[in-house]
């Protein structure tokens, strides 16, 4: 039977060149000159370190531009609220998002459910498994989930016939 996967996964090499690439602008800018503004990749996400709201919401941008570039979705971004981190220094936490949740996979789930084609969905760890009789089934599946907005950025993988 046909079967494919969808996931939500990131190119953790291109999240590491993205942050180089907006550190480099960072520290070459002239309205970033004197900020003491920092991207930094850690095990939480990306951090932003900068000497002022403004300076973090700018070096967001840079990033952001340098996500898009690498073909990294905004989608998988979550950013926290900028916080102080002592004196008149600014930090924020972007977190990255991986993998389906077990919410998110219901959600697709039921939205496959409700659109009437002839395919099965079950949820298996972090992914979602579309199976189905015919590859068409599964096609127009894909086509309808692409349509859809999950708040997530989905790939479809292991397609088997």
């Amino acid at each position: 039977m046909p079967s494919f996967d969808v996931v939500s996964q990131i190119d953790q090499h291109e999240v590491d060149n993205a942050c180089n690439q907006a550190r480099k602008e960072i520290t070459q800018r002239y309205d970033f000159k004197g900020t003491e503004s920092a991207i930094e990749k850690t095990e939480d996400g990306i951090v932003i370190r900068s000497n002022s709201e403004g300076r973090i919401d700018a070096a967001r941008d840079v990033l952001e531009t340098k996500m898009v570039r690498r073909q990294v979705s905004l989608k998988s971004l979550d950013a926290q609220p900028a916080q102080q981190a002592g004196g008149s220094m600014w930090r924020q936490l972007i977190k990255l998002k991986e993998g389906v949740s077990k919410e998110k996979a219901k959600e697709i789930a039921k939205a496959i459910k409700d659109s009437k084609i002839k395919v099965q969905a079950s949820i298996q760890g972090d992914s979602v498994r579309v199976s189905g009789k015919k590859r068409d089934d599964l096609q127009a599946t894909i086509a309808f989930l692409k349509e859809k907005d999950f708040d997530l950025p989905l790939q479809f993988t292991n397609f088997r016939d």
